[in-house]
């Protein structure tokens, strides 16, 4: 499922001043530190630096393809590198974001989107390896889960059945945008906590901006979220809507939960109790290799990912 500079240009609205057109872009790249020969180079401006301005230095570490604002290409650049391309666009982050929304509506596969307050990284990891034993996955490295390391997560898929991704936020919009980018076919909200409440102001936005990873949910959707979550359970009692919504917890009835939990320095185990007695896990004992509560509402999401995962897919 091959990007092409045509397709970028047409995404992005962008100029191709030279190349061609035809070619194709596999591997994307932000930093001309680490840019390998073939990639394709994308000059993000920020607050304090502008990266279209390294883009000799990524040509010259063997970039095929740049896409810039604001520079002017000079002639020298045009014969030493016409086996290049080069694509000017108005604003180099949409214009990433952009490609990836392109790259991610080519794929009809499973997309796990997670956020919460705390937890989304450990919760995605442990999402990831129950995925990764029935796909060929790829997941968000680190937390690069903003603006611009979702959209680099989404380019790196190449034949791959299933993605999972982390989505991380400080203000309101921004899980909105990621979600509209990565159209998760499952979205997750571990919890809602106090985080980021210096910029939002209350809980209750810190909820509203979390909900936000439904606005690019595909129809016929998921949303899993941690029933014991005080303000989760709160809105999802008064919930009237049309979208599936899973539930997962230890305190408060819900679909996956867990008994005869026993928490260890080092370990945990507990039995999963699934309110659907078909469910295929129920009774199941998981031992987690890791001390603490924290780990067990992990396990049980991802418990929850494998289970909408085998009713959809499999």
């Amino acid at each position: 499922m091959d990007i092409k500079v045509k397709d970028i240009v047409e995404q992005c609205n962008g100029k191709l001043i030279f190349g061609d057109e035809e070619t194709v872009c596999n591997d994307f790249s932000r930093d001309t530190r680490t840019i390998k020969k073939g990639d394709v180079y994308v000059g993000i401006k920020g607050d304090n630096f502008d990266g279209s301005s390294f883009f000799e230095q990524a040509l010259e570490n063997g970039a095929k393809v740049c896409i810039l604002q604001g520079i002017e290409v000079s002639e020298r650049i045009k014969e030493q590198y016409a086996d290049r391309c080069i694509v000017i666009v108005d604003d180099t982050i949409k214009a990433l974001q952009q490609i990836a929304a392109y790259k991610r509506s080519l794929y009809d596969i499973p997309v796990i989107a997670i956020t919460g307050s705390v937890g989304k990284t450990s919760t995605k990891d442990i999402v990831a390896s129950v995925v990764g034993t029935s796909y060929n996955m790829i997941k968000t490295e680190g937390n690069l889960n903003n603006h611009i390391g979702l959209p680099l997560t989404i380019l790196r898929l190449k034949n791959h059945d299933a993605l999972v991704v982390e989505m991380g936020m400080s203000n309101l919009g921004e899980i909105s945008t990621l979600s509209k980018i990565a159209k998760p076919t499952i979205a997750i909200i571990t919890n809602v906590g106090t985080a980021h409440i210096g910029n939002l102001g209350s809980r209750e936005n810190i909820l509203k901006a979390k909900l936000e990873i439904i606005d690019g949910l595909k129809d016929g959707g998921t949303l899993i979220i941690n029933n014991d979550n005080d303000m989760l359970n709160k809105w999802y009692s008064s919930y009237n809507g049309n979208m599936k919504v899973f539930t997962y917890g230890i305190n408060n009835s819900s679909e996956i939960s867990a008994e005869q939990i026993d928490i260890k320095e080092n370990s945990s185990s507990f039995v999963i109790k699934c309110a659907d007695e078909n469910c295929g896990y129920n009774n199941s004992k998981v031992d987690v290799p890791i001390g603490g509560e924290h780990f067990v509402y992990n396990s049980l999401c991802a418990v929850s990912v494998g289970k909408n995962l085998r009713n959809k897919y499999r």
